[in-house]
């Protein structure tokens, strides 16, 4: 579940569909967290799922839409901020069996380049950091929307997905075969600086 929190952070890069009125920037994350989240959901024993989300996270991104080449997105996800509404269970988690938190107490998702399509779609591949184990994920992208905001400043919003195995990361508690896999969901909303 940890790698899913990971990976969820990392789906916040751009997504570069090209609008005359797209305004370019550097955006970071909103402070307000009631306007982002980094979720997941794993299997439970194949019978129903586990929702779960982290509560602490921060992040900028790059939005160039005429240079796409030139977008990024970095993301931190402090690894004890996870929640699931069962705090047994957080407790779990936060353990040496999943996300090993005392030990590594940050994730992190940093992007190396992003793939568009022709309908404004993004692929951002990029090196996601979990458990002390780097590896290379692609978090599948989409712009929701931008413009000015009521306070005078400017905002852009994406959400991305991705799935993670939880070997790959090291975890090392085995939850069974219907559980081998996490999906991670991304929204972020980001103010231009």
């Amino acid at each position: 579940m940890n790698k899913l929190l990971l990976a969820s952070a990392i789906s916040i890069a751009l997504v570069g569909s090209v609008h005359a009125n797209e305004e370019s920037g550097t955006y970071d994350f909103d402070n307000e967290k009631d306007h982002q989240f980094i979720t997941f959901k794993i299997s439970h024993l194949g019978y129903s799922w586990v929702y779960g989300r982290f509560n602490e996270f921060d992040g900028q991104f790059v939005y160039d839409a005429e240079n796409p080449q030139n977008n990024s997105v970095n993301v931190t996800i402090d690894t004890a901020s996870v929640d699931t509404n069962h705090a047994e269970r957080d407790k779990h988690l936060r353990t040496e069996d999943l996300l090993h938190a005392g030990e590594y107490p940050q994730a992190s998702f940093k992007s190396k380049r992003v793939e568009l399509d022709d309908e404004g779609e993004a692929d951002i591949i990029g090196d996601l950091t979990l458990r002390g184990v780097t590896r290379e994920v692609t978090l599948d992208a989409e712009m929701i929307g931008h413009g000015k905001d009521p306070w005078g400043g400017y905002r852009m919003g994406f959400e991305a997905e991705t799935e993670l195995r939880l070997e790959d990361f090291g975890i090392p508690m085995n939850l069974g075969k219907a559980s081998e896999t996490v999906e991670i969901i991304i929204s972020v909303e980001g103010i231009r600086q």
